[in-house]
């Protein structure tokens, strides 16, 4: 039983999907409802909260990282990656999106309001993504990279004040229906010791 199989016994859906389900290897296969997302008013005016979330409590101290193959992402907002919850008001997905006929990889940090910071990556098309997020004093920090390059890029770095959240993996599909990700693994591991330093291994 991998990592990501262990954790799925104890943590909840915040949206149950279409379906989810293990595969021979072990890996868990998500198909997310037509019309899934968060946001929350910023520029848009709507407030969407009804994507997929596979959330546990995030012990303090630790860091997570969850594993998913980036291929099928082909509906405009199809994303994945993983969702830190706090409330309604304050939760931060970063991820994989399809945007704009591109493969994005960045972060949406909801305090009250939403906001987006975005870059391409269609060069990792193809590959297994590590989303990692790790807590340093009262933020969180979040890195992705990608099975092709062992190298740590830096997502974001955001305010998070608050000891008590939730996490897991997450998607959404608002634009169409049919999406499916395969997420590959997910674990608990050490927070990071410092901003400006890569994860040790």
């Amino acid at each position: 039983m991998n990592g990501l199989q262990r954790w799925a016994e104890q943590a909840r859906w915040s949206r149950e999907p279409v379906a989810a389900a293990p595969d021979a290897g072990g890996a868990l296969i998500v198909e997310a409802v037509e019309g899934s997302d968060w946001w929350r008013d910023t520029a848009y005016s709507f407030r969407h909260d009804n994507g997929h979330a596979l959330l546990t409590e995030w012990p303090l101290d630790t860091a997570v990282e969850v594993d998913f193959d980036l291929t099928g992402f082909t509906g405009e907002f199809d994303q994945a990656g993983l969702m830190i919850w706090a409330d309604e008001a304050h939760w931060i997905k970063a991820g994989v999106e399809h945007s704009d006929g591109h493969q994005q990889l960045g972060a949406v940090v909801t305090v009250g309001a939403s906001d987006w910071s975005t870059g391409r990556v269609d060069d990792w098309v193809g590959t297994t993504v590590t989303v990692r997020a790790s807590r340093i004093a009262d933020a969180v920090v979040i890195r992705a990279r990608a099975s092709h390059d062992p190298s740590w890029r830096l997502v974001r770095v955001a305010r998070f004040p608050h000891e008590t959240a939730l996490i897991g993996p997450m998607l959404c599909a608002p634009m169409r229906a049919g999406f499916s990700v395969r997420f590959v693994d997910w674990r608990v591991t050490e927070a990071d010791v410092e901003l400006h330093a890569e994860p040790t291994e």
